[in-house]
């Protein structure tokens, strides 16, 4: 293995990204040296169990083989409904090679959403995920000292969303402290959910190499991060006592799991459907005014002709060309990362997905693309808090103005988390992840 500076800078990032949480921090006691030593033990040894162990990448392999089957058998649902527009063949010439029809968002990855949302449902009451999720409860709870509930909500989070996962403690939430409350939104917002995971995945997989091991990899390396932050900005008081954990989600059967599946789903595909509709139009109206705006400053001679074109995107290449470059970016490769970074806090990590993916194989290198999915695989951005605070505020109705009043507290630990967690693997050689 080979290691070089960019390697140990990445490092200062974790030493920053704990600093100004403790800055941060509603009550300035002893810093808590073990729970940070225990989270980056945890983050550094998921690691290398994902990724060092013998035969890890052959599971890796094994992974994008399970995630690109899932979506060939989505493709196989969609293609029923929706014909040609899902990716099957044209009844008629649409190219000059009379071949496929381009990838569409809206019928490739909004039915694989359906899909894995509906068999997550199934493999919950079979106690396959229940069980999986009781193993890293477990682990965080032993490794981290949480408490029952939280731990289990926190391991819920890694394959649920930040909206599910408080359903699998739901008789727990009122009894649930400040800080472990926070706690949960921190985890959410700094992890995904399994149905979209594996949309991501499929965004990725053509200029990614095992982009299926990479993106769950984040979502549970990130979990570690999420709860340090989090403990550090809102310490838990040393008297309280937290509840012991039961599992309270439950399906009467087979077929009521795969129906509730099928319409949480439906809430997730329309949730992320017209979230990027919206954004997207605000994205075209903010460059559409800056570029009226640059051509006024041209016609006023304070501008320069020859000038290059003022986006949303560059701006936030420039804003963000920092952070990428500590969490270790090369610098030249810092300014299209800034813009995906900005991206996804700013819009959805969905449009920062599609954007990365779309960045030609050749116009960034393996190592970058690599961290940056990482940087961007959680929930934390704008749109999140919104959709956190709606589901969690129906959930604790009576807690209403404390899930208020900590959502947004939320939103910066929760990126910071990937950011943390994108340093910490940015910190390992590329040849550890095969390339």
């Amino acid at each position: 293995m080979v290691y070089s500076l960019e390697n140990a800078r990445s490092l200062i990032a974790v030493v920053l990204i704990i600093a100004i949480c403790w800055l941060l921090s509603e009550r300035k006691r002893r810093f808590p040296f073990m729970l940070a030593i225990g989270a980056l033990a945890a983050q550094a040894g998921l690691v290398l169990a994902l990724f060092a162990i013998p035969n890890s990448q052959a599971m890796l392999s094994g992974m994008t083989a399970v995630v690109d089957a899932l979506a060939d058998s989505s493709d196989r649902g969609a293609q029923f409904v929706f014909g040609h527009l899902s990716g099957g063949l044209a009844p008629f010439a649409m190219q000059p090679d009379g071949a496929v029809l381009p990838f569409i968002f809206g019928f490739r990855v909004l039915p694989l959403i359906l899909v894995i949302s509906a068999l997550s449902a199934l493999l919950w009451h079979w106690r396959i995920l229940e069980w999986v999720t009781r193993f890293f409860g477990f682990l965080f709870e032993k490794t981290m000292g949480l408490g029952g509930a939280s731990a289990l909500a926190v391991a819920a989070n890694i394959f649920m969303g930040m909206v599910e996962s408080p359903i699998v403690i739901r008789g727990y939430l009122d009894k649930l402290s400040r800080s472990e409350l926070f706690l949960m939104m921190v985890v959410g917002l700094a992890t995904v959910a399994g149905s979209t995971m594996v949309a991501y995945a499929v965004i990725l997989a053509p200029v990614l190499p095992n982009a299926a091991g990479h993106v769950l990899a984040a979502s549970i390396i990130s979990a570690p991060a999420g709860i340090l932050l989090a403990r550090i900005m809102i310490p838990e008081a040393p008297d309280a006592a937290p509840p012991d954990y039961d599992v309270t989600l439950k399906y009467e059967s087979s077929k009521d799991a795969i129906t509730k599946g099928v319409q949480d789903g439906v809430m997730v595909a329309v949730n992320v459907a017209a979230f990027l509709i919206v954004f997207v139009a605000f994205v075209w109206i903010a460059n559409h005014l800056l570029a009226s705006g640059q051509a006024g400053a041209v016609q006023l001679g304070l501008v320069s002709p020859s000038a290059s074109v003022v986006t949303l995107q560059s701006i936030f290449g420039y804003v963000f060309a920092p952070v990428a470059w500590i969490i270790g970016v090369p610098w030249n490769e810092a300014l299209a990362a800034g813009n995906i970074l900005g991206t996804k806090l700013f819009l959805t990590e969905f449009i920062a997905f599609i954007d990365l993916g779309a960045i030609p194989a050749d116009a960034m290198t393996d190592r970058t693309r690599m961290i940056l999915t990482y940087a961007i695989c959680g929930f934390a951005n704008v749109a999140s808090v919104g959709i956190m605070t709606g589901g969690m505020t129906v959930l604790m109705p009576a807690r209403r103005s404390e899930i208020l009043g900590l959502a947004w507290k939320a939103l910066l630990p929760g990126f910071m988390a990937t950011l943390m967690t994108a340093a910490i693997v940015a910190a390992f050689p590329a040849d550890l992840f095969g390339r």
